[in-house]
């Protein structure tokens, strides 16, 4: 049985279609040591769910060790923090897309990083009930 803490494959985004309509279509925010790109979708033959980008920039971290590093850490912070974003989509019956893109140049520790994703959650969590306020 999946808990709400699993991170299974159908939660990544993978295709490139969607990676595409994410960048183009998605808000975005500053989080620092992210940029948040997050996009809310109502479409009804796809499952209720929060879909993860995770990116790190060869050219602010040159070796592969360094970069998959960063991903791991952001992948579980995402992991424990992404809960909130869940009862969104349950209540509005709407999927979500988030990319986390890794802006800074040095690897902060994983508690830095659990405390900003957690804050990266609040702000998508807040610009959504924004949106959902003016468009009622």
């Amino acid at each position: 049985m999946m808990t709400k803490e699993d991170f299974p494959k159908y939660e990544r985004i993978c295709k490139e279609n969607d990676i595409q309509l994410l960048f183009d279509k998605g808000e975005g925010v500053s989080v620092y040591p992210y940029r948040v790109i997050f996009l809310f979708r109502h479409d009804e033959s796809r499952p209720l769910t929060v879909r993860l980008l995770v990116s790190v920039s060869k050219k602010r971290f040159h070796h592969a060790f360094k970069r998959n590093r960063v991903k791991r850490l952001m992948r579980e912070s995402w992991r424990c923090n992404k809960a909130p974003l869940y009862e969104i989509c349950q209540r509005d019956n709407i999927s979500l897309d988030v990319a986390l893109v890794y802006t800074a140049t040095v690897i902060h520790s994983y508690e830095e990083m659990l405390a900003k994703t957690k804050k990266a959650v609040k702000e998508i969590a807040k610009n959504y009930e924004k949106h959902n306020k003016t468009a009622r």
